[in-house]
């Protein structure tokens, strides 16, 4: 199967599909609905095949869809039938939880991306869990107001890097993780990681919507050999 992975950020839209190894993209912003996403990606994989389709959507998600508007592009998200529009099937998922998928290397990970807004995601024995910590309070505003874009032009590049070194000391107890990971367009900006931290890479994300796929087959062969299971037990007691 091949697989066409979209990252949707606040600046730009990247896209890879299964076989390539240089993503596409073309720009996004405030102005950016998702017909306009779906007509953009369209025109630049018109030499790509692909059987499915994986989306990192910054923005909370609910039943394999947008469940919430994004802060940083235009509107209509969450009424939006992807499915149709692409013409195959579609899996949507937070940006940042598919990205921690992708940079998943075993026990409780968090994933912090530092873009236009703050993604969070937890991973936990290889089960992601997307949050919303960025939008919990802090210093009488949250945790994305000062470790987003915006914090970091109000607050200046040498106090930004303090407060992010603060809140990682913060989680890392806090959640008893034994891994982090900092991604997203701003890590760069860091001069050193914080202890017990380690760099993500934008090609994570791909790898994360690559592996969506994978684990949905995963599950149903579980899925499988747990009712063949059954029915052969079944089988034996009517014997």
């Amino acid at each position: 199967m091949k697989v066409l992975v979209i990252d949707i950020g606040g600046n730009s839209v990247k896209i890879l599909v299964t076989g390539q190894t240089d993503p596409r993209k073309f720009p996004s912003g405030p102005t950016l609905t998702p017909r306009k996403m779906v007509a953009g990606v369209l025109k630049l994989t018109e030499d790509w095949k692909y059987d499915a389709v994986s989306i990192g959507y910054p923005g909370r998600v609910r039943g394999n869809k947008p469940f919430s508007e994004p802060v940083n592009l235009g509107r209509g998200w969450t009424r939006f039938d992807f499915n149709t529009a692409f013409g195959r099937p579609v899996k949507v998922m937070n940006d940042a939880a598919m990205q921690a998928l992708g940079s998943y290397k075993g026990g409780t990970m968090l994933f912090l991306g530092l873009g236009t807004g703050l993604g969070t995601a937890l991973v936990v024995n290889g089960t992601v869990v997307p949050m919303e910590l960025g939008h919990l309070t802090y210093k009488q505003a949250t945790y994305e107001d000062y470790l987003g874009l915006k914090g970091l032009e109000k607050l200046g590049i040498r106090k930004w890097r303090a407060f992010v070194r603060e809140v990682v000391s913060r989680f890392i107890p806090a959640l008893e993780l034994d891994d982090v990971v900092i991604g997203g367009g701003n890590v760069n900006k860091l001069d050193r990681l914080p202890p017990g931290c380690r760099a993500g890479d934008n090609a994570h994300a791909f790898r994360g919507g690559f592996l969506l796929w994978e684990h949905g087959k995963a599950r149903r062969k579980r899925s499988e050999t747990i009712l063949t299971a059954k029915a052969r037990r079944t089988r034996r007691k009517s014997r």
